[in-house]
């Protein structure tokens, strides 16, 4: 188990090692006619290990492409933030705001264009709870944690709806499992891949019912990711759950044991939102 842990506690660091660089102003802010507002982790920030943040890149690229089949003139203003937990978002995390927050930052945004704003993603929550794989009683830390995940997620939820024009649609993510890659490393990484498993169910059920309260769209990236799905399957690892061969194809965490998804994740990611426009 200790080795599993390590494994475990490596990969959190891609969590926070990311650069913090804030993006810059769209210098076609002027022209656009409409926008698409994207705010979370280092998953909205697009983030790859060896490169870094790609704002304009990730799921939240493919997102703007697909947006723009039906709103060609959409720009994206990308506020992100690697390393974001929902408390951070709502106060001092690793970015810089001039409104003081990713949060405030977002609804100063939303009312200065009220009536312009066509999309707002977001994904947050999973910084808040891997933590616990840390902890003593990781099942006690995570239930404190997703509960915590779910009082801040509604919170901010409710004031980005708020600031809000009528017709602005809200699309929040859940999450995928990529500590199901420690079924790799034999027995106790398999009964940790379990584990982490009813961690995953908890805090999408808390991000679900965050979303339901404002109304939300919710982007079921778990079961674009088969998370559940535990058929066997040939893979580069030999005959393996199909949810572990999914992670292992989609993030760096079989390969270079760094959560975030690749080129091929963030595309499931953006496909998976854009199946919600309208």
């Amino acid at each position: 188990m200790r080795r599993v842990l390590t494994l475990v506690i490596a990969s959190l660091i891609a969590v926070v090692v990311p650069s913090a660089a804030q993006a810059k102003p769209d210098p076609s802010a002027g022209k656009a006619t409409s926008w698409y507002l994207a705010l979370g982790d280092s998953l909205a920030a697009g983030y790859q290990p060896g490169v870094g943040d790609d704002r304009r890149g990730g799921y939240v690229g493919g997102v703007l492409d697909a947006l723009q089949d039906s709103a060609p003139k959409a720009k994206l203003r990308n506020i992100s933030c690697s390393g974001a937990t929902t408390t951070s978002l709502m106060g001092t995390d690793r970015c810089d705001y001039e409104a003081g927050s990713q949060l405030a930052a977002g609804v100063e945004f939303l009312k200065a264009h009220k009536s312009k704003v066509d999309l707002v993603t977001i994904d947050v929550g999973a910084n808040d709870v891997t933590p616990c794989l840390r902890a003593t009683d990781m099942v006690t830390c995570a239930l404190t944690a997703v509960a915590t995940v779910e009082r801040n997620l509604t919170t901010i939820l409710g004031e980005l709806r708020a600031a809000t024009g009528p017709d602005t649609q809200i699309v929040v993510l859940n999450y995928y499992n990529p500590f199901l890659a420690s079924w790799l490393t034999g027995p106790a990484g398999q009964q940790l891949a379990g584990l982490t498993s009813f961690l995953q169910t908890l805090l999408n059920n808390g991000v679900m019912r965050a979303a339901m309260s404002v109304d939300a769209d919710v982007a079921d990236v778990a079961t674009a990711f088969r998370s559940t799905n535990t058929t066997p399957v040939s893979s580069p690892f030999g005959t393996v759950p199909t949810n572990v061969a999914t992670v292992c194809a989609w993030t760096w965490m079989c390969s270079k044991n760094d959560i975030h998804a690749n080129d091929a994740g963030y595309a499931v990611l953006a496909d998976t939102v854009s199946a919600h426009l309208p």
